[in-house]
């Protein structure tokens, strides 16, 4: 039987700043972990001033979970401690996983113009949070999209997702945590109905226009700027407002492990960060 799930708790984005003064919004993340397990943050940025991005993310360290970067608009170049070198342009996507260690820098490479996009970290399982690292750039040519009945569409960036009897998988997809990550388009008042795995904790971002959730007890507007935490179900049941809608879904199978976070560093104990920062400070966080 199906159940659509209800919008349960709706939370506003925060001015921040990060790497060299550049200028976000920061969704969730860094307080009350447990409650978006397994997803730790979320940061959109957004700014047709050079001013804002110009500093970008200068060399820095990670461990023990992933990041995607979700390109609009804009260009980013991303340079690591392997030699790797990836420029993201509109539309793309880089999914990388920290795992032991990574020391990289996200730079723009622009100085006029909007820099527009989200990323995003995932937690990785503790059996996994020390493999080596790597990561994949995938070109918006790489991402499917699926045409909805009213003109709208769905990108499918992760996972795997069946809609009016046709089954789309992106490039990334299964693991632990199975995450699905949905750029969903919608015209003004269009209606979409999307199955969701009930293992699955799901959030949800406006970042244009409005949509109203159709939840089993109760109904909802999310407006833009707010990242929706869901209930229960199998389905969500979205409407679009009367100026359309773009917003992100995300979905993912909860870890349920401890969490214990320093900046760049999330493991599951004191003493795995304390770990973490001896091997960065002596230079082997990446060995």
């Amino acid at each position: 039987m199906t159940q659509h799930r209800d919008l349960i708790e709706a939370i506003v984005g925060q001015p921040a700043s990060d790497g060299d003064g550049v200028r976000l919004t920061r969704v969730f993340g860094g307080r009350d972990a447990a409650r978006f397990d397994p997803f730790l943050m979320l940061d959109e940025f957004n700014s047709d001033s050079a001013d804002d991005y110009i500093g970008g993310f200068p060399s820095h360290p990670h461990r023990g979970f992933e990041t995607v970067t979700y390109m609009l608009e804009g260009r980013m170049l991303h340079e690591d401690h392997l030699g790797n070198r990836g420029l993201l342009g509109p539309g793309d996507v880089q999914w990388m996983t920290a795992g032991r260690g990574i020391i990289h820098s996200e730079m723009p490479q622009q100085d006029r113009g909007t820099m527009r996009g989200f990323q995003l970290w995932l937690n990785l399982p503790a059996a996994d949070k020390m493999q080596p690292a790597h990561y994949r750039d995938l070109p918006a040519s790489a991402l499917p999209e699926q045409a909805l009945a009213g003109g709208g569409q769905l990108k499918l960036i992760a996972g795997r997702i069946e809609h009016n009897g046709q089954s789309v998988t992106a490039p990334i997809s299964g693991g632990k945590t199975d995450p699905l990550y949905i750029d969903v388009q919608l015209n003004a008042n269009e209606h979409v109905s999307l199955p969701i795995p009930t293992t699955h904790r799901l959030l949800g971002y406006v970042y244009e226009g409005s949509v109203t959730v159709q939840g089993e007890q109760r109904t909802a507007v999310l407006e833009k700027g707010r990242l929706g935490r869901f209930g229960e179900g199998d389905r969500v049941s979205l409407q679009a407002g009367p100026s359309g809608a773009r917003l992100l879904l995300l979905a993912g199978r909860p870890l349920a492990e401890p969490i214990v976070q320093y900046g760049p560093f999330v493991m599951n104990s004191e003493a795995e960060i304390h770990q973490a920062i001896r091997d960065y400070q002596l230079g082997r966080l990446t060995d």
